[in-house]
């Protein structure tokens, strides 16, 4: 039966084999479905739309939160926002999670996922690491499945109060981190000031041309 190290050195294998189609840039595309919602009490396009990253204690001594506040840039920068820590008129906020969950593609009766299985899985950070631990034959690429959510939340400075809050659901299979977050940051920004109401589906393509 091979040990640990073979394992591990498999799985990584295999978390890179999934997300190759996501980095061979314009020779594959994957549609990332987000679940949408968005609240402002902005009426329109602040004047001075200047801002600050604001973080709480956890995130403060969180080495990968800089790294995570680098993916959600370029979509606050999309949306109209200037990051200016000198003179800032709105702290935000980012935050984002992952956690694994059953594929809708796994055979129930078979691998580890199915009868007699014991996986456990864990995924996280901006670089997409992986810790599995289980049985010693992994299941294919198919069967990483991951739910994944990020949060926008933007303050009014310097009362602090909330004047936009976003948020954006993925689930789907193991993927580069630097790419499906700052994707799903544009979704959650997607509207901005002025988002619908209520719930909606925003997708956003990855690689490829638009």
């Amino acid at each position: 039966m091979p040990g640990p190290a073979r394992i591990l050195r498999v799985l990584r294998i295999l978390a890179l084999a999934a997300a190759a189609p996501l980095l061979a840039g314009c020779a594959s595309t994957y549609l990332l479905d987000n679940q949408v919602q968005s609240f402002s009490q902005l009426p329109g396009m602040p004047v001075q739309p200047t801002y600050r990253f604001e973080r709480t204690l956890s995130q403060q001594v969180d080495p990968a939160q800089p790294a995570l506040e680098g993916l959600a840039d370029p979509a606050l920068y999309a949306a109209g926002l200037r990051r200016d820590d000198a003179h800032p008129n709105y702290s935000v906020q980012v935050s984002a999670q992952s956690q694994p969950i059953l594929s809708p593609y796994v055979d129930p009766y078979w691998g580890p996922w199915g009868w007699g299985g014991g996986w456990r899985a864990g995924y996280g950070g901006p670089h997409g690491s992986v810790a599995f631990g289980g049985p010693w034959w992994p299941p294919g690429p198919d069967a990483y499945w991951f739910r994944r959510e990020v949060s926008v939340i933007l303050r009014e400075l310097p009362g602090g109060r909330v004047v936009y809050e976003s948020h954006a659901v993925n689930e789907g299979p193991l993927l580069d981190n630097r790419a499906v977050l700052p994707a799903m940051f544009q979704a959650a920004m997607s509207g901005f000031p002025t988002p619908p109401p209520g719930p909606r589906q925003v997708d956003i393509q990855l690689g490829g041309h638009p």
